[in-house]
């Protein structure tokens, strides 16, 4: 899974998912809404599956906001990225993988950086493309 940044890379892999270039889903907060796509928690879970999904669906996005801030701790050019989105894909995997040697070869990483103040969320108003459905169908063959 993925998760959904606000980072021009992201909106073309958003743009991507949208068009069913991708297989997967990408992962957002309860600032956006459920759709095919893009997961988000239950906003007010029921005990049992809701709650696992909610909280599996949590580690999730922690495992990867604490990957990218390694990533930008590491590599200071991934903060504020001011290209192409084309460019800026180039510029992060060349990154992932050079993170990947350093880390096969042991060395350590700088402590990560906080991320500069409250995340934004896009406005994405797509009516007849809601993803609730989806998400209990994941909910109830994966959390039961």
């Amino acid at each position: 899974m993925m998760e959904l940044h606000q980072t021009k890379a992201g909106h073309v892999t958003y743009l991507g998912m949208f068009k069913g270039q991708y297989n997967g889903y990408l992962l957002g907060d309860r600032g956006y809404p459920c759709l095919p796509y893009l997961m988000t928690p239950y906003p007010e879970p029921e005990p049992g599956p809701q709650t696992r999904f909610n909280l599996a669906h949590s580690r999730t996005r922690a495992k990867v906001e604490m990957t990218i801030g390694i990533l930008k701790s590491r590599f200071q050019c991934l903060r504020g990225l001011r290209v192409s989105p084309e460019r800026a894909c180039h510029i992060i995997v060349a990154c992932v993988v050079l993170h990947n040697i350093a880390t096969i070869r042991g060395e350590s990483h700088p402590p990560c950086i906080e991320e500069d103040g409250p995340e934004e969320h896009p406005q994405i108003l797509e009516p007849n493309r809601d993803g609730r459905l989806l998400r209990d169908r994941i909910c109830q063959n994966y959390f039961y």
